[in-house]
């Protein structure tokens, strides 16, 4: 038991760069809860450590959609500020639902995606578990867009990426990202059923289109 908690203790001090990734995932996605615009440069952080991480695991899908993240949170910080949607009477971008148009472009796009990413990663790469990597990755693209332009939906493929996610960075070994997103299942119920009430209550409110 005593040489459990030594290598437990030895492997968090030998990984500081996940611990910090860990930690600043944790934070952007309480704050994207709270419907708070500092989530992006939190985020932003987040990516940007995520990126050596995934590179020294060999999840090159994961590195290119933390590559990706890095992109977005920039985006996703100018939409909540200035994009187009509807807004509060504080000028505040209101939580929206997908049209059936959207859902169903995304919907083929991400399959397509899934299966051309991971056929390029298994048959190019050295990559591990090049077809499940490649399905999180696609899934969090979508997700990811969602959410910068505060779409509901986001937190059902969240919910879903979370779960795959978990089991993927166990198999891996990647512990404090293991443990990340094993928080993240429930807090991807958190947020649903936070978004939704904010949603409720910009109904009864007046409105004005930015």
């Amino acid at each position: 038991m005593t040489d459990f908690f030594i290598n437990v203790a030895n492997y968090f001090i030998s990984s500081p760069w996940e611990l910090v990734g860990a930690g600043s995932g944790l934070l952007c996605v309480w704050l994207i809860i709270r419907e708070n615009i500092w989530n992006w440069p939190v985020g932003l952080t987040y990516a940007l450590v995520s990126v050596l991480v995934f590179y020294n695991a060999r999840l090159y899908s994961d590195l290119v959609l933390h590559v990706f993240y890095v992109f977005m949170n920039g985006y996703g910080w100018y939409f909540w500020l200035r994009g187009s949607g509807t807004r509060s009477s504080e000028g505040r971008l209101v939580v929206a639902r997908l049209s059936i148009r959207i859902a169903a472009s995304l919907g083929v796009a991400t399959v397509v995606g899934i299966a051309a990413m991971g056929w390029l990663f298994d048959r190019y790469t050295d990559a591990d578990l090049a077809y499940w990597d490649s399905t999180t990755t696609v899934l969090s693209f979508a997700a990811m867009w969602m959410t910068a332009r505060k779409y509901i939906e986001n937190w059902i493929i969240w919910l879903v990426v979370d779960v795959l996610a978990t089991g993927i960075y166990i198999f891996k070994g990647i512990w404090p990202y293991a443990v990340l997103y094993g928080l993240y299942i429930p807090m991807a119920v958190w947020g649903w059923m936070t978004w939704s009430r904010s949603m409720l209550s910009s109904i009864t409110k007046d409105s004005v289109p930015s």
